[in-house]
Order: C-alpha cells, then sequence, then structure tokens
C-alpha cells in the first residue's frame, strides 16, 4: 500500500499539481489519467525517487518495492535470457523458465533469448527492461505507456498478465481500450488536482462532468443569493427598525464562499481536410512482392483494391512487413513484383513514424505547420499545435529540440491542414494521450476519404476496420471482414488454435453423428424450437419492458427539463431541488434501463446463436 497526502509540484512558475491525496491499496490496479503536460509521468518520477516534489508527502511501508520500466538501455549481459534473468529475485535467481515464459509472451523467438541484447531494436531493448521489471515482482509495478513497443500479440498477452498480477499496479496509457480492461480504479489529474474513482475511465469522466455540474450550479444560486442579500442591505441599511435584519445579511453574506467560475477545458476537436473524389476505386495492388535483399519475402503475391471512402487496417507482430507494405503503397519503396495502379485523382495524405527527417530543424513547431500549406493563417496553425499538444508557448519550440514523439505529432499536424482523399497512417496513436487518441479516432471516422491505417489499438480496429490485411508467419492476406469477424474466427489466440486443432482431433476419433429420418428430424427440429422460444421469450419480455421504462422516463427527463427551464427563471429554489432529484431519478433509471437491455440483448444473441448451431447440426 502507497499513501499520497497533499502533494505540491511546480516547474518553474508553473503548478502541476497541487493538494494531491490518493492512496492505492493492496491489488488495487489503477490507471492514471489527464491531459498531456499535466504531470501524469512527473507523479510517477516523484513516486520512485527520480523527482523532487515542493510539498506534501508519500509513505508506504518498509521494504515495499517498486519495480518501474525505463526508457534508459544499459544492458552487462551477452544473451537476452542472462539479461532477463537479472530482474529475478535472489530467492528465484536460477527460475529461466519463469523469463522464459514473459520474453516468449512479449514476442521474443526461441532463437532471440541467446542472441546480444544490443542487436535488437529499440522497441525491443524495451520489452528486455519491461521483461527485467515483470520478472522481479515488484509491490507496486508502475507502467508507463507499456503498449508503445508492443504489437497485437504482446498487447493482448501483457493484458492477460497484468489481470492476473497479484500486487498493486498503477499505469498511464493513451488506450483506453487497454485501461479499461485491467483498472479497478480511475485515478485522474484535473484542475491540477487528483481524483480516485472505483472503475473505469467512462466512470471517471462521467464522475468528474457530473461534479462539474453540481458545482456550477451551486456557483450560480450561490451568486443569486448574496445579489439577493446585497439588494435587502443597500434597500434597508436606513430603516432603523430594520438594523438587525441588515445586520444579520451582512454577516452572513461576510460568511458566504465565493466561488469562482470553472475554466473553460475545452475538448479536443480537430479533423482531417477532405478532397473530392468522384471515383469509385482508390487504388488496386496485383501481385505485390516485397524481400529485404535476398531474404525470404515479407509478402508475396498480395492483390486488393481499395474503395472511395474505405478502412482497410493492417495488423500482425512487428517486423513482419506492415510499415514496409505501407511505403510502397505510398510510392517510397519499389515493390519486388507486382503492380499499384492508383487513380489519377487520389491525393495521399502520409503520416510514418520514419519521416521526421523531413521537419526543419530550425523551424518552430507553428511554423511547420504554416508552411505545410499555402491557405493555412496562423490562427488555423495555432489551433492544430493546441490539438497536437504544443499549447501556448509550446508552439513556439524548434524542432531541433524537439523528441522523437513529439516530431511525429508535428507531422501528424501537417497532415491535419492538407487536403487529401486517401489517408496513409502509421501507427498515429503512439505519442498522442488519451483525450487526442478520442479525437484522432472522431477525425477519422469523420474523414470522407479512403484510410489505410497500421495499427495495435484494439479500439480503433473495432470502431473502423472495414477489412483488415494481416501478416502473419505466411505472409500476407486480406480479410474481408471487421475486427470483430476476425477474432470470432481464429484471430490471434492460441487458445483459439488449440480449440480447432482439439476439435479436429476429436473429430477423426469421434464417429459421425446418427443419421434420422423426416419425422424423427421434424420432431427434433420441433423440439429444438420449442425450447428457445422458451428460453428466449422471457428474456424479449424483459428487453420490451426495459424499451418502455426508458420511453417513459425519457418523457417525464423532458418534462421535468422544460419545468426546470420555467423554475429557474422564476428562481423558484425549492422546486429547483425537487426537480433535479427528478431529474437524477430519471437519468438513473434509464442508465440502469439501458444497461441491463444491452446486457440482455447480448446474452440472446449467444443463445439464439446455440439454438442455430443446433439446427444446423441437425440437418447437416
Amino acid at each position: 500500500m502507497i499513501s499520497i497526502e497533499n502533494l505540491r509540484k511546480s516547474f518553474g512558475g508553473r503548478e502541476l499539481f497541487d493538494g494531491v491525496s490518493f492512496k492505492i491499496n493492496s491489488k488495487e490496479r489503477v490507471g492514471l489519467v489527464g491531459r498531456n503536460g499535466h504531470g501524469k509521468s512527473t507523479l510517477f518520477h516523484i513516486i520512485v525517487g527520480e523527482e523532487g516534489y515542493d510539498d506534501g508527502s508519500i509513505t508506504m511501508p518498509k521494504g515495499y518495492r517498486i519495480g518501474y520500466v525505463r526508457q534508459h538501455i544499459r544492458f552487462t549481459e551477452k544473451t537476452v535470457l542472462a539479461e532477463g534473468m537479472k530482474g529475478l529475485t535472489a530467492a528465484e535467481k536460477d527460475h529461466h523458465w519463469k523469463v522464459e515464459k514473459i520474453l516468449d509472451g512479449l514476442g521474443f523467438s526461441d532463437g532471440d533469448m541467446v542472441r546480444d541484447p544490443h542487436d535488437f531494436s529499440g522497441g525491443f531493448q524495451v520489452r528486455l527492461n519491461l521483461a527485467k521489471v515483470l520478472v522481479s515482482e515488484p509491490d507496486l509495478l508502475l507502467l508507463d505507456e507499456p503498449t508503445n513497443y508492443l504489437d497485437i500479440t504482446s498487447i493482448r498477452w501483457i493484458e492477460n498478465f497484468l489481470l492476473t498480477w497479484p500486487h498493486e499496479l498503477m499505469l498511464i496509457t493513451h488506450d483506453r481500450g487497454f485501461m479499461d480492461k485491467l483498472v479497478t480504479h480511475t485515478v485522474g489529474i484535473h484542475r491540477k488536482k487528483a481524483r480516485k474513482i472505483a472503475g473505469n475511465t467512462e466512470k471517471y469522466y462521467e464522475q468528474i462532468a457530473q461534479d462539474e455540474e453540481i458545482y456550477e450550479k451551486t456557483r450560480l444560486n450561490d451568486e443569486r443569493k448574496a445579489k439577493e442579500i446585497r439588494l435587502f442591505i443597500s434597500r434597508f441599511r436606513a430603516k432603523a427598525r430594520l438594523a438587525n435584519m441588515v445586520q444579520s445579511r451582512v454577516k452572513t453574506l461576510a460568511k458566504m464562499e465565493k466561488k469562482n467560475k470553472l475554466e473553460e477545458i475545452k475538448g479536443l476537436e480537430f479533423s482531417f481536410r477532405n478532397k473530392p473524389f468522384k471515383a469509385k476505386q482508390v487504388l488496386t495492388a496485383e501481385d505485390l512482392s516485397f524481400a529485404w535483399g535476398a531474404n525470404r519475402p515479407l509478402f508475396r503475391d498480395l492483390g486488393f483494391s481499395i474503395l472511395a471512402g474505405e478502412r482497410i487496417c493492417v495488423v500482425g507482430k512487428n517486423g513482419r512487413g506492415k510499415t514496409t507494405l505501407l511505403k510502397v503503397l505510398a510510392g517510397t519503396l519499389e515493390p519486388a513484383s507486382g503492380k499499384i495502379t492508383v487513380n489519377p485523382q487520389v491525393e495521399a495524405g502520409v503520416f510514418e513514424q520514419t519521416n521526421i527527417q523531413t521537419l526543419v530543424d530550425s523551424r518552430t513547431v507553428e511554423e511547420e505547420i504554416l508552411y505545410a500549406q499555402p491557405d493555412v493563417d496562423r490562427q488555423k496553425a495555432r489551433n492544430i499545435c493546441g490539438a497536437m499538444m504544443f499549447e501556448g508557448e509550446s508552439a513556439l519550440k524548434k524542432i531541433g529540440v524537439l523528441s522523437g514523439g513529439e516530431k511525429s505529432r508535428v507531422m501528424l499536424g501537417q497532415l491535419l491542414v492538407t487536403p487529401v482523399n486517401l489517408l496513409m497512417l502509421d501507427e498515429p496513436t503512439n505519442h498522442l494521450d488519451m483525450d487526442a487518441c478520442d479525437a484522432l479516432l472522431a477525425a477519422i471516422d469523420n474523414f470522407d476519404g479512403a484510410v489505410i491505417m497500421v495499427t495495435h489499438n484494439e479500439m480503433f480496429l473495432h470502431a473502423l476496420a472495414d477489412r483488415l490485411i494481416v501478416f502473419d508467419d505466411a505472409g500476407a492476406r486480406m480479410f474481408d471482414g471487421g475486427y470483430q469477424d476476425f477474432l470470432e474466427k481464429g484471430g490471434w489466440g492460441d487458445a483459439a488454435v488449440m480449440t480447432r486443432r482439439q476439435d479436429c482431433a476429436e473429430s477423426e476419433m469421434t464417429p459421425a453423428p446418427p443419421r434420422y429420418n423426416k419425422k424423427e428430424l421434424r420432431r427434433l427440429r420441433s423440439e429444438i424450437i420449442t425450447e428457445k422460444s422458451k428460453v428466449l421469450k422471457p428474456m424479449d419480455d424483459a428487453i420490451a419492458k426495459a424499451e418502455r421504462e426508458i420511453e417513459k422516463n425519457e418523457s417525464l427527463l423532458d418534462q421535468a427539463n422544460r419545468e426546470m427551464v420555467t423554475a429557474s427563471q422564476d428562481g423558484d429554489g425549492q422546486r429547483i431541488a425537487t426537480l433535479s432529484q427528478q431529474i437524477r431519478s430519471c437519468q438513473d433509471i434509464i442508465e440502469t434501463r439501458f444497461a441491463e437491455m444491452e446486457e440482455m440483448d447480448e446474452q440472446r444473441q449467444r443463445l439464439e446463436k446455440k439454438f442455430q448451431k443446433r439446427l444446423e447440426e441437425l440437418e447437416g
């Protein structure tokens, strides 16, 4: 357990947070959220002792061990396995199998175990640092953007691994889906304070919105009361017989706490500029192949067409060729064989991580956005800078002093001001915070043109993908369906593969099902349909009842909102309080019934599929 009390931290004249207090209790998994620059990573550095603080205290039990994955690379062993074993505790110093299991989950092959750690890319080196921390099993595990260097299979593995983490966990990530699957609690840094709630990010942001709505209503009510008191005092100050009442109101006014209006925090909103496209087909790839030198081809004989407005997501393990395919489609690499035909109307916008060298070091962030497109004015450039998390004076930073992640955000900003009808995006979420990721998802969703995107973010895949280009051990293939279809048809899971193998083995061992005559078939079919109706009808009735309750309470809510406007205009405080309770009650009922209805509908669909499968097996 760790306790943080009244923590205050500032840099120069800028205050990051003040009065931050919360506890992490035994076995809690806590997500830390907040806008970029609000102090999340700084708080981690303070907890591990790498950063000081101005005031407050941090207390933890004696001998409490904290594990934190550092980006700094310093390896001393000659093999990956030996380096990973340095993380083991003294009691487990020979448990190489434990290290192998975690390295395997993070994408290291059996052959990688004996290779020199310095031979790997920066991303895999950070994974090795992560493995060393995981095998040490600290009392508190701090993870800051752990998915940035992981591919989708490793993300799914570490998600399952952390769900069974036996100690405390604190997590910063831009991937909302990843966080919401893991956390038991959410801590948010908001308006320089911290708030902890039980539940995921959705519950946290709902609670913040509700608290601020109540604050604003209370503030307006207090202002109205203060105005009435001041009016009474000025009106009757000269009346001797009302002197006591006037004095009483003067004292009341002095005791009233003045609530300042909350500073407006604008939500991030941005959009891609769309260039009209009147044709049906964007591009066609025929028999594409590519290999580096004499190596085995990354992909071979890959063919597909992309239609106007279509979203194609490219998925697979790291190092398989996803980025290479994007470069081939963008024309920056030549395929070994095959042909790409691009419609002459296409204007493509490409975001690719390695293109940061195209930026000019002597320019500011704002200037790079301004020079990206001739019709962009300074205000538009500043708005884009803010959306890309270069707010205020940060927009005047020189490109030469920026980190690689910051330069990537500048390139994304340049793309936002360029009119295009085809977006080619290579992991665009890696260096964004959660709010910026949400805004980017909305921007891509609202974009009229076609999109080809490499991503490991499963929330994006579920929300956007019409089709997938899947990279696996066999190369690359087009999957005609969305991400959920892909998962249901095997997806990434070894469990799914094993299930298919087991099914095949059982089908070889198990005799064929008995064959029925027409009369028996009709009887069995009738029994299944009757059972289906018996099971599903109560669920249909429950869903219909929930719908009626929602409609009823939506009607009551609409009426209460209209009455609230009248009551506010009349200044009827008692009526406002009654209506506020009624509005909250209606909203709670509506939300509860929606949740029940969704859960019931999902259960109903699962059961209906089972009955359908039984009918198909009967007739099959």
